[in-house]
């Protein structure tokens, strides 16, 4: 009888182990595979069934966690993104009051990721209090609360929730409930909000890769007339240094081409894996056309000469319409790559129902897209075609389930 309880141990003690290295993707991504139109990938992903096992993969990268469905930046959705097998996850980096880094994708968006406007002490230290719409005015409801209005002992006190509000909300109770349709408060009971230290010690502790993105600040910098971009830029590395995490296991974001050359030049092991996330279609707006290399400033060359290596733009710079209803790789794509720069797509899985285009991320392809199943399509011309490193999404199961799939690391 001990012979057997001991054996029966030890098979449990392998199983766990196993188990530990294995996705749990859940029905999204066999949802998707059933929504797309019959052809060779259709038939692909379906021969890639439920009756297997699946492992975390670098290709699928956590977006904020896993906000389709958790609060973002919270250590809630961050152990779902690592349950669903993402092989990298993502802390946008803001600073506090006291200048200690914290989780959260805008300096200044309290007011809508976490509960701050219904705690009226904490409220009051907000930039801006809570100002309801006016109708009669055509006033929107508004409020602005950033880190850096807060210390992190008051940060840490926060609930996170569903990012959302409602600006022609006339009370504050409606502005705070405006989850769209397509997400979900199911799992927003909890939020637990973290530090950049503190979520660096959960994915070490479950052995994924880190990529933190440096926001890009909305207070004057120097912040307080001392603190500066540069000295908040340096911060983020030396947590990792501090916490012992080798620079391979780290991928630096910033929208801000002055922090990847501040990295390269005082950080070399980091700057070298440093990502420059292009964002000139919304700040150059008008003027930026991912089909026209003369209205890139800077262009490829000149970025890979700055020693950028890796860059990421939104997906929808990344292809256009082909053929036949097809998707094929834009200019932008094939200029980056004939530069030598590595790219990292963003996000999947954040525009909701793709019946009708899917709005911001799909734009460029619009024609094409006609429903949900076309995000594996979008997703495989990113894997074949354009020859992506990786992929943000806001549910990293379908980016896991496409790698395993189809064998990207």
């Amino acid at each position: 009888m001990r012979t057997l309880v001991a054996t029966l141990a030890l098979v449990l003690a392998a199983s766990a182990g196993s188990a530990a290295e294995q996705a749990q993707l859940g029905p999204r991504p066999f949802y998707l595979v059933d929504s797309l139109k019959p052809g060779p990938l259709k038939d692909r992903l379906s021969a890639c069934g439920v009756d297997r096992s699946y492992s975390p993969r670098r290709f699928s990268i956590s977006h904020r966690g896993a906000p389709l469905q958790f609060p973002e930046h919270t250590r809630e959705g961050v152990m779902a993104a690592y349950r669903m097998g993402a092989g990298i996850i993502e802390c946008d980096v803001a600073f506090t009051r006291d200048r200690q880094l914290v989780c959260r994708h805008s300096q200044c968006d309290l007011h809508t990721t976490t509960d701050i406007l219904a705690r009226p002490d904490l409220a009051a230290k907000c930039t801006k209090g809570f100002e309801p719409a006016d109708p009669a005015t055509g006033r929107k409801a508004s409020a602005k609360c950033c880190t850096s209005d807060l210390t992190l002992a008051e940060f840490k006190t926060l609930n996170g929730k569903m990012d959302a509000a409602d600006p022609d909300a006339t009370t504050l109770a409606a502005y705070m409930n405006a989850t769209p349709r397509w997400r979900t408060d199911l799992y927003a009971t909890t939020g637990t909000l973290m530090s950049h230290r503190e979520y660096i010690a959960l994915v070490k502790s479950l052995g994924r890769k880190f990529t933190p993105e440096l926001k890009v600040p909305q207070v004057p910098m120097p912040f307080e007339g001392s603190y500066t971009q540069d000295q908040y830029a340096q911060a983020l590395i030396d947590d990792y240094k501090a916490a012992g995490i080798p620079a391979a296991d780290v991928f630096p974001q910033s929208f801000q081409l002055r922090d990847v050359q501040y990295w390269l030049a005082k950080d070399p092991e980091f700057g070298r894996q440093a990502v420059f996330l292009d964002d000139r279609d919304e700040r150059e707006a008008g003027r930026f056309d991912p089909e026209k290399p003369e209205t890139w400033k800077p262009g490829m060359a000149e970025l890979a000469g700055m020693g950028v290596r890796i860059l990421a733009p939104p997906l929808w710079m990344l292809v256009r319409p082909g053929p036949d209803g097809t998707i094929e790789p834009s200019t932008y794509a094939r200029e980056a790559k004939k530069a030598g720069l590595q790219l990292i797509a963003w996000s999947l899985e954040r525009s909701g129902p793709l019946k009708g285009g899917g709005g911001y991320y799909y734009q460029s392809i619009k024609p094409v897209v006609t429903g949900d199943g076309d995000a594996l399509r979008l997703l495989d011309v990113l894997h074949r075609e354009v020859g992506v490193l990786g992929v943000f999404s806001d549910w990293p199961a379908t980016a896991t389930f496409y790698a395993n799939c189809v064998g990207a690391d």
